[in-house]
Order: structure tokens, then C-alpha cells, then sequence
């Protein structure tokens, strides 16, 4: 039921909700756990209202700068608006949040089963990150991401794999690659400024499994299968 539900209507919180309230009927039969199971050809209602099984999509984007990751925008672009009008599926939504001007993959999806799995703090998915830094990251730099860090606000995060690709000392700069599994607000712009430096700009490279076809340019998406993600 939660993962038929949680396709394009509801996340978990809310599903196990409306099962509590003894108002999803399936096939006439009011729904008592979240375990039972549910066909695509089952009639299912909620508080009197059918649904309609829909497939899973899966896009793989190249997110440019200046696009918000969010579903709708009343000033603003939304990656949801880079989507051909036949791709905007019910309940499509981003994978987690890119900043606004951090760029790169980013996965959309209306399958809320496996949204849910991939941000889960328990999953621990890797997302790796290039960054170029106003600052000099060297070994220190490294040593207090590799510790584990607790900001000015209290956020304590864990420890971080980081590696410095290049360094400019001369004009203070630095391009470094981070792999999180959290995802804490603006978790890495909040880090380098906890050890005076500045993140200028931020690319995500990888999330789990995914990586971006070399060919994908910046506002292109593709559609993937979701054995690509799992």
C-alpha cells in the first residue's frame, strides 16, 4: 500500500496517516497496515475519491545555475518547467535540493518509494561533489572535515571524505572534491565558511550509483531505467 501510494499521490508520513484514519478502500475492503499489497488493476479509493495507477519515470538532469529545485515558482524557473509538457508527470518530483546556483545531476522521479530510500539518512548515499573554493584547502582543511564538524549553529555533521584537486596560493583558490552522505542545509557552503573560505561554485558529480552521460549538457535531461539508479 505505502509503496503503491507514495508512486505519485503522498509521502510515507502522510500515507501511514490516511491508513490511521481508515479512509483508503481497496477493492471495497478499508485498508487496516501499510503492508497490504495492491495491484495496478485493484480499485483503490481515498475518503471516497478513486486514484489511478501510474507508471514510474525516472530523469537524469544536467541542472544549470539559476533554477530552483522545486516543483513550482510563481518568478522563478524550477527544473520542473526544463521538462518537455509530456514529461511532467503527476507527482514528478527532485530528488532532494541543489541550490540554486549549484549545478549539475540532479534525479527527478515520481516514485516516492524510492525517493524516500535515497534520502533516508539510514542509506547513507554517497554524493560527490566538485567545488571551487575562495581559500587554501590543504591537509588541515582535510583533517577537520575527516574529524567531524560541528557548526556555529550546533549542526554536528560527519565526518566528510575530501581530497584537494588543485591549489592556486598565489591567488588564494582551490578546486576539491567532497563526498557527503548527509544533507543538511546548504551542508557544504556552511562547512567552508566554518573554517574562513568560501565555496564559489558547486557541482554535484555522482549521488549513489549515477553519474551524468558525458553528453548531457547543462538544462538536458534523459530518461533512465531504475535499474540505473538501484
Amino acid at each position: 500500500m505505502v509503496n503503491y501510494l507514495t508512486i505519485c499521490y503522498y509521502n510515507h508520513k502522510k500515507v501511514h496517516q490516511l491508513i490511521k484514519k481508515r479512509i483508503i478502500v481497496v477493492n471495497g475492503r478499508t485498508v487496516r497496515t501499510p503492508k497490504e499489497k495492491v495491484a495496478e488493476t485493484d480499485e483503490v479509493t481515498i475518503n471516497g475519491g478513486k486514484t489511478a495507477y501510474q507508471k514510474c519515470h525516472y530523469f537524469l538532469m544536467n541542472k544549470p545555475k539559476g533554477v530552483l529545485s522545486t516543483t513550482e515558482n510563481r518568478s522563478q524557473r524550477t527544473v520542473i518547467s526544463l521538462l518537455d509538457p509530456q514529461d511532467r508527470y503527476q507527482g514528478i518530483v527532485p530528488v532532494g535540493r541543489l541550490d540554486k546556483d549549484t549545478t549539475d545531476l540532479l534525479l527527478l522521479t515520481n516514485d516516492g518509494q524510492l525517493n524516500h530510500e535515497l534520502l533516508a539518512p539510514n542509506k547513507h548515499v554517497a554524493k560527490i561533489y566538485h567545488a571551487k573554493i575562495a581559500g587554501v584547502a590543504d591537509s588541515n582543511t582535510v583533517k577537520t572535515f575527516a574529524t567531524g564538524m560541528t557548526l556555529g549553529d550546533g549542526t554536528k555533521l560527519k565526518t566528510v571524505t575530501f581530497n584537494v584537486l588543485k591549489q592556486d596560493v598565489e591567488n588564494g583558490s582551490s578546486e576539491i572534491e567532497i563526498e557527503i552522505s548527509e544533507g543538511k542545509y546548504h551542508q557544504i557552503k556552511r562547512m567552508f565558511s566554518a573554517v574562513g573560505m568560501e565555496v564559489v561554485e558547486l557541482e554535484r558529480v555522482s549521488m549513489g550509483k549515477l553519474r551524468l552521460p558525458d553528453d548531457l549538457k547543462r538544462g538536458e535531461y534523459v530518461e533512465i531505467d531504475v535499474d540505473e539508479i538501484k
